[in-house]
């Protein structure tokens, strides 16, 4: 059997839904312009999830070296095709880390890996995954 995840996701008013796992764990979202959004929306919440998913990793194995992590952040910048759908063309995440005894070209080593192997948003995002849409009555 292979390791499912599973969100459910409920429309709360036209643009506005609620993502929910099967712990519980709540997301709010929406499609509102700039000036009246208060969550993220779907392609901010694509990038959110990658640059979380590279940071852990990326965090993970720089402790792993003994390495003292002061800061630590990831900026995720997309552009998107301006047609629809408007999906990403291009994908920049820059990482910056503020440690005492860590080189730069050691982490530059450290965010390769965990963006290239490592992050499964990442290589989500590059395979081709399968879709399947059904539609069926409530229960």
């Amino acid at each position: 059997m292979a390791n499912k995840r599973n969100v459910t996701v409920r429309m709360k008013a036209d643009l506005e839904y609620e993502a929910r796992n099967l712990q519980g764990n709540l997301v709010n979202i929406d499609m509102y312009d700039p000036e009246h959004k208060h969550a993220q929306s779907p392609m901010d919440l694509l990038l959110s999830a990658l640059g979380s998913c590279a940071s852990v990793d990326a965090v993970l194995m720089m402790k792993k070296k003994r390495r003292e992590i002061v800061d630590f952040y990831v900026s995720v910048e997309g552009v998107r095709n301006d047609g629809v759908p408007a999906y990403f063309t291009d994908i920049e995440l820059t990482f910056v880390l503020v440690s005492p005894n860590a080189t730069e070209e050691e982490f530059a080593k450290v965010v390769a890996l965990s963006v290239e192997k490592y992050c499964s948003v990442a290589s989500s995002l590059k395979s081709n995954i399968t879709f399947k849409s059904e539609v069926k009555k409530p229960e």
